[in-house]
């Protein structure tokens, strides 16, 4: 019985995975692939680390695998939301069909100056 429940959350933890491997593939701008990659990735890896938690079935292992995954639902959400935040105020472009933009009244054109500098706001047209 348990080795079902092992192999049903590393189903479940490769299919998220998956899905955040495809997400940064076939989403056409940075928010959406951050936002896929974030929700897909995190979720993946934590039922990946509790299969493997409940498979080795020691403490150790499942303090650590459990302190990993805390670890990430903190900070891979945090980080994806402040690298959003940076790249919407430098002025990555935005998705052709996004219906609603938040942030357009929320900040000055110049909210990017920090400290006197000016921002370096990327070229979306230049090649790879």
């Amino acid at each position: 019985m348990i080795e079902i429940l092992i192999c049903l959350l590393m189903v479940i933890g490769a299919f998220f995975m998956f899905v955040a491997g495809l997400g940064l593939v076939r989403m056409p701008d940075l928010f959406l692939r951050m936002s896929c990659s974030t929700k897909a990735g995190t979720i993946g890896i934590g039922a990946l680390l509790l299969a493997l938690a409940i498979y080795f079935a020691d403490f150790g292992v499942a303090a650590r695998a459990v302190a990993t995954i805390g670890f990430i639902f903190l900070t891979a959400p945090v980080s994806s939301h402040r690298i959003g935040r940076i790249a919407y105020l430098v002025g990555v472009p935005l998705w052709k069909y996004t219906v609603a933009d938040e942030f357009k009244d929320a900040y000055p054109p110049d909210a990017c100056k920090t400290f006197g500098q000016e921002c370096a706001i990327p070229d979306m047209n230049a090649p790879d």
